[in-house]
């Protein structure tokens, strides 16, 4: 098992938690345990000077030393009555090294006493001060040796290793088993169902099936399926526009030609003096000029490039109105006035054809929007400069966009305004923008009119990855 895995690292986590729970429960229970076996000495030291005091007669040297070993210590003193009194005695084989009061004992003492006589092999006489039990006085005091006490720490530490050892692994194999169970297979369970997924994202067979008991999971399973069908259905529309695009790129190359031949023979209608001729030619001349830029411009678009832009510093009123000159109506159409509000000065620094294409997309646009109507109606282009670099305004006073067409802005085929249009001019016109750093928005439509403005950086750096 690999331990940078969820389940390796759960494993070691277990591990961890396993060791600091027999720390736990063991170091409590070895103070406990060196607590009861000296509070054991002295109830037996009290019941055997107990039973000394109840008579006046001499004890005999052998039985005071059989009391003593049955008691486990060398004597005894019990204080009553404010007299202290040596009950039982026995020679001491060295100097008494440490004295402990179990009156006074608190927690963190008995737990720092026992350590301490776990680390200590010496085995050294102590003096043990307590309560005697019963109202048998006021105070006992034995001495004893620490080995035996240390031997029987050790062995009922071993034990209590053991049995908290055997149950905490068991606790833990279980609880791992478990997380296992519960968690880590269903997470492996999305993770084949991603990696499966990855490698047919377009096969529908391999969304995944919500089965996940827990809920986050389970929730987590239902927005992954979510997106996947999503994502499927996106390329599958994607190998669909794809596979149009290329018809289209070959019907708009054909018919292009062909419109170009047409539009040839309309040039020599002007010159025919028929005058109803020479008043339908200009129209034809229009619009086969118009069918031939839409499949110049889907020919450009199913490229799914553009060059880079070529940077050139000019005068940007000059630009616009060579937009608005080619954007002007007949004579005959709807009135439109054109508004000007671009500093005769005012220079940037772009690709001069890439901002044509992009203005006069804009203009058409709106120029479209307000013919629709019947309405007479106003175009405005306005720019000026500010501290990142220029922006420039495109307004008008048409109907506004759709709801559709907001939806989908800049979005080929979808975005269009107007009925049977493609919506390639704002497409083609954004990624003009983002070519040159900048950005093109829609700051408002509504029933009073439309208006984008566009944002081009001052510093660019083409050279940056």
């Amino acid at each position: 098992m690999k331990l940078n895995t969820l389940s390796g690292r759960f494993l070691i986590l277990t591990t961890i938690f396993v060791v600091l729970t027999e720390v736990f429960i063991l170091v409590p229970g070895i103070a406990n345990f060196r607590e009861d076996y000296l509070l054991t000495r002295l109830e037996r030291a009290q019941i055997a000077s107990l039973a000394l005091l109840t008579t006046d007669q001499v004890i005999e040297p052998d039985l005071e030393r059989e009391l003593l070993n049955n008691a486990g210590v060398y004597n005894v003193v019990l204080r009553r009555d404010a007299a202290r009194q040596l009950v039982l005695s026995s020679p001491i084989p060295q100097p008494i090294s440490a004295t402990f009061d179990l009156r006074e004992s608190t927690f963190w003492s008995r737990i720092h006493d026992s350590l301490s006589e776990l680390i200590n092999p010496k085995n050294e006489i102590i003096r043990v001060v307590g309560q005697p039990v019963q109202k048998g006085g006021q105070v006992i005091e034995v001495t004893l040796a620490t080995g035996a006490m240390r031997i029987e720490m050790i062995e009922y530490g071993l034990r209590l290793l053991t049995l908290s050892a055997v149950v905490s692994v068991a606790t833990a194999v279980l609880l791992f088993l478990a997380v296992r169970r519960l968690m880590v297979v269903p997470i492996k369970r999305v993770v084949a169902h991603i990696t499966a997924y990855a490698e047919a994202p377009d096969d529908a067979r391999r969304v995944i099936a919500p089965e996940a008991r827990i809920e986050e999971l389970r929730v987590a399973e239902e927005a992954l399926a979510s997106m996947q069908r999503q994502l499927t259905a996106a390329l599958k529309q994607r190998e669909r526009l794809a596979q149009l695009g290329q018809a289209v790129a070959k019907i708009s190359h054909d018919l292009r030609n062909i419109l170009t031949t047409a539009q040839l023979f309309a040039d020599r209608m002007e010159d025919s003096d028929d005058p109803a001729v020479k008043r339908s030619a200009p129209k034809l001349i229009n619009s086969i000029s118009r069918a031939v830029n839409l499949c110049e411009t889907t020919l450009a678009f199913g490229k799914a490039e553009e060059p880079p832009p070529s940077l050139s510093r000019f005068m940007l009123h000059a630009l616009v109105q060579e937009v608005l000159d080619s954007e002007r109506p007949p004579a005959d159409a709807a009135q439109i006035d054109f508004v000007t509000d671009v500093a005769p000065n005012l220079v940037i620094r772009a690709d001069r054809e890439q901002m044509y294409r992009v203005l006069s997309n804009l203009v058409r646009n709106a120029r479209q929007a307000i013919e629709a109507t019947g309405k007479p109606g106003t175009i405005e282009i306005g720019a000026g400069e500010e501290p990142e670099g220029w922006w420039i305004r495109v307004q008008d006073t048409g109907p506004g966009l759709p709801e559709r067409a907001k939806e989908n802005l800049f979005q080929p085929f979808s975005g269009s305004a107007k009925k049977g249009g493609t919506g390639l001019g704002l497409a083609i016109s954004a990624e003009l923008v983002r070519g040159h750093g900048g950005r093109l928005d829609l700051v408002r439509s509504d029933a009073e009119g439309t208006e984008f403005k566009l944002h081009l950086p001052e510093a660019l750096d083409f050279t940056a990855p």
